[in-house]
């Protein structure tokens, strides 16, 4: 399962030869293995990295179980190093040959649909679910004290009394409220040891509202999302659920943060948009927030003394006097180069119609 540790070892590669990356469907309800192979072949048909075509040939004949949708695969024989990760998301057909491994799809996919807690919770306990890029990776269940119903008309018919309804009301509540803090406290474990980063919350209205009372500010402010779900519903229900509800914030966030940054390019000075100006940000590491548009991709130059980015032809570098290069995809050098400072990506996955955004911004540190 990918995490953010490999995506981390990706972008901290710096080989001295090229690097094949490849990303492969492999999605059973569209193909089988035979149809998958013929597809990378006829991928891998016109480049001329032999050695790395090899391994990553033999890795999907021999070594690749065919359990997900899709795969990723980077190859550099000159440094004896590969690395595959299958994947549960399905992803279109890439190949890419670059100075280092192409990890934009990857960071896309992490932004998109890592790290998933959902809680089903009722008056008794909770079932508890870690989905991380589409696949469970966790599951626990945990159980209180039994919450005992009486009918009307019981041991006394008096309200107050002892064994009477109101007694009776009281005891369910207090039950109730014991099991709910025992789930508040079982859920911020559980969110805090699997990297949780949005909480989802299934049941009745009162349940739920129970349960969001009794977690931690730090995680009611994660929660994306409420659902009504029985406690016996399958993890595969669940996962639907759980993805369907991130679309629709992750459609609402992106909205919020291409706003933001408009917003502060045109007033606050908070932000940039457009390629050149985003690039400026990155070389000068005030990148707090990279925003891309999924499949943007663009021509850009690079400095070959000290790395300067930029999407103007120039015929020496304005910082150290060296001259450029051409690199076809300048988006991937700049995630690259920001997320080693310590910024963010954020890759949007939908359209929207924000004037003066045209594919790459950023919100800045200062």
């Amino acid at each position: 399962m990918l995490t953010e540790t490999n995506l981390q070892e990706l972008l901290g590669y710096q080989p001295e030869k090229q690097v094949l990356s490849v990303y492969l469907n492999t999605d059973p309800t569209e193909g089988n293995a035979d149809v998958y192979r013929k597809n990378l072949r006829s991928m891998l048909k016109e480049i001329n990295l032999t050695l790395d075509v090899q391994a990553v040939d033999h890795y999907i004949s021999s070594e690749f179980d065919w359990s997900g949708r899709s795969v990723a695969i980077f190859s550099c024989t000159a440094d004896h190093f590969l690395r595959a990760y299958s994947l549960a998301i399905a992803v279109h057909n890439q190949v890419v040959v670059a100075d280092r491994p192409y990890v934009k799809t990857l960071a896309s996919l992490l932004d998109f649909y890592g790290g998933y807690g959902v809680v089903l919770v009722d008056k008794q306990g909770a079932r508890l679910f870690s989905f991380h890029l589409g696949e469970l990776k966790e599951q626990e269940g945990i159980l209180g004290d039994s919450v005992r119903h009486t009918k009307r008309g019981g041991a006394s018919a008096k309200p107050g009394m002892r064994g009477g309804m109101a007694g009776q009301t009281r005891y369910e509540d207090e039950v109730t409220d014991r099991n709910i803090r025992y789930v508040a406290d079982f859920a911020s474990h559980f969110f805090n040891d699997n990297n949780v980063r949005r909480v989802l919350i299934g049941g009745t209205d009162e349940n739920i509202a129970l349960l969001r009372n009794q977690l931690p500010k730090s995680w009611q402010s994660l929660i994306v999302g409420i659902f009504p779900m029985s406690m016996t519903a399958s993890k595969d229900e669940v996962l639907e659920r759980a993805l369907q509800i991130g679309k629709q914030n992750e459609i609402h966030k992106e909205e919020l943060l291409l706003n933001k940054l408009v917003t502060g390019a045109a007033k606050e000075r908070k932000g940039v948009i457009g390629l050149d100006d985003t690039l400026v940000a990155v070389h000068d590491g005030r990148v707090q927030s990279l925003v891309i548009q999924d499949g943007y991709r663009a021509i850009g130059y690079q400095c070959q003394g000290c790395g300067y980015l930029t999407a103007l032809e120039m015929p020496t570098c304005l910082f150290c006097g060296s001259k450029f290069k051409e690199i076809p995809d300048a988006i991937e050098m700049a995630v690259h180069k920001a997320m080693k400072a310590g910024g963010d990506v954020e890759v949007l996955q939908h359209q929207h119609k924000v004037r003066g955004f045209e594919g790459i911004g950023a919100l800045l540190r200062y």
